[in-house]
């Protein structure tokens, strides 16, 4: 898998990461449309991720490029969880051979709570669901900064 895809900008399809110690959401992307849905997640044993899976939503999407939230603080500047998400996404490249980009998170798990809520309750506040859902969100907010919509 280690192929560099050469699809043109505005027609890719982008895997994008919420990045965590225990768990990283999933979702997947198309830049045609500038939307994202949520897929599920990777277990984590303190940022390091079960691998088969995470190899898994790659073969299956074949994305084109990576896309990776970013934990800062709300001023902008960097954590320790800050730097875990560059390793995971520097390792994610160096592996798999594929493009990583990084995208500012801030705001996008109490975004994805707020959103999952309003659509079904309670209920649909499962850890997973969140962690797919700000996933999601990180890839719409990098597709809104990179095309302006």
């Amino acid at each position: 898998m280690a192929k560099q895809k050469t699809t043109p900008v505005g027609q890719r399809t982008l895997i994008g990461f919420d990045f965590g110690k225990k768990y990283i959401g999933v979702a997947v992307g198309q830049e045609i449309t500038g939307s994202a849905t949520p897929l599920g997640s990777v277990k984590a044993n303190d940022g390091i991720p079960h691998w088969e899976s995470l190899t898994n939503f790659l073969n299956e999407w074949q994305p084109d490029l990576v896309v990776v939230g970013l934990p800062l603080n709300m001023d902008g500047s960097e954590q320790q969880l800050t730097r875990d998400a560059k390793k995971f996404g520097n390792r994610v490249s160096g592996r798999y051979g594929i493009k990583v980009e990084f995208q500012d998170e801030r705001l996008t798990t109490a975004d994805a709570k707020e959103q999952l809520f309003s659509r079904g309750g309670y209920r649909n506040l499962k850890k997973d669901n969140i962690d797919a859902e700000s996933a999601r969100l990180i890839l719409e907010s990098f597709f809104e900064l990179q095309f302006g919509e």
